[in-house]
């Protein structure tokens, strides 16, 4: 039906690691033309074989128009923007940064991008891995609506939906008030799922059961594949924001030291093993079979 075609573009992403190579996988399958960059051979390897693996990132700018950043941590986004720029990219060219970043590293490559005349957005993205399997994450984008728009067809490849926050570095900003959410989920979960296993009730079987109450959260539905691998990352940058706007939290400065106190390994046990323990309180498994 008229309206509803694809539109086809060259897509440069730099990052394949378990995000970038799932988000390379769903841009060719909408029929984008994709080339892929990653400084891990084995994560370059193992992308969709009809992506293109280039070598480097002016191999890269020659083979894309628009191009997403998802790589690791704040200063890898900024040397492979500032490498893009350096190399020099086309008319009409812009850079989507996908990676979860400090919304004050945003401006300095937004202001680089613009003086060498490419559009730039902070574009990260919610919904984990799950998310990216799947295909359905969610884009928080920072700047120019524009910008955002000109992008837009590549980014619901990946995206449930593609949501314009505001200014730059807006996105991130967005993406850290999710974070804090999820982290806050995190210590409260454990926390109530603890009190019901002190109380004999398999923690597991009260997880089930609120998933069909009103405190049900997302986090807890995918509570077995929460990693805790950003959490110390993640608080640092909303701690941060809360004292440069002078704001006090003081909820999420003691999840900033809670959260520290879990991990993946801890949930498990909660969740499925015969003890557990918080703050140095421990418990043995006491309850009965739910199913008797």
């Amino acid at each position: 039906m008229p309206g509803n075609e694809v539109v086809k573009m060259r897509v440069g992403c730099v990052g394949a690691g378990v995000m970038g190579r799932e988000i390379i996988r769903h841009l060719v399958t909408a029929g984008h033309d994709v080339a892929a960059f990653d400084l891990d051979p084995v994560a370059l390897a193992a992308i969709d074989p009809r992506a293109v693996a280039v070598s480097g990132i002016a191999d890269l700018a020659n083979s894309a128009d628009v191009f997403f950043i998802i790589v690791a941590t704040d200063a890898q986004t900024s040397d492979v923007v500032t490498q893009l720029l350096a190399v020099g990219l086309g008319d009409g060219a812009a850079i989507a940064v996908l990676a979860t970043c400090h919304p004050d590293s945003m401006a300095p490559l937004a202001k680089a991008a613009k003086a060498a005349g490419i559009g730039f957005i902070d574009a990260p993205v919610c919904y984990g891995k799950k998310g990216a399997v799947d295909g359905n994450l969610l884009s928080l984008c920072g700047g120019d609506v524009a910008v955002v728009e000109q992008l837009k067809p590549a980014m619901m490849a990946y995206s449930r939906d593609v949501l314009h926050v505001g200014a730059i570095g807006s996105g991130q900003v967005a993406k850290a008030c999710n974070n804090m959410m999820h982290w806050a989920a995190c210590v409260a979960n454990y926390e109530v799922l603890f009190m019901a296993k002190s109380h004999g009730i398999n923690a597991q079987h009260m997880r089930e059961i609120l998933l069909q109450c009103p405190a049900r959260n997302t986090t807890l539905e995918r509570w077995d594949s929460t990693n805790f691998t950003w959490h110390e990352k993640d608080m640092d940058v909303a701690l941060d924001l809360a004292q440069q706007s002078g704001i006090t939290l003081p909820l999420f400065g003691q999840v900033d030291q809670l959260v520290k106190t879990l991990g993946p390994d801890k949930v498990k046990m909660l969740l499925y093993g015969n003890s557990a323990s918080y703050l140095g309180q421990d418990l043995a498994e006491t309850a009965a079979d739910p199913e008797k």
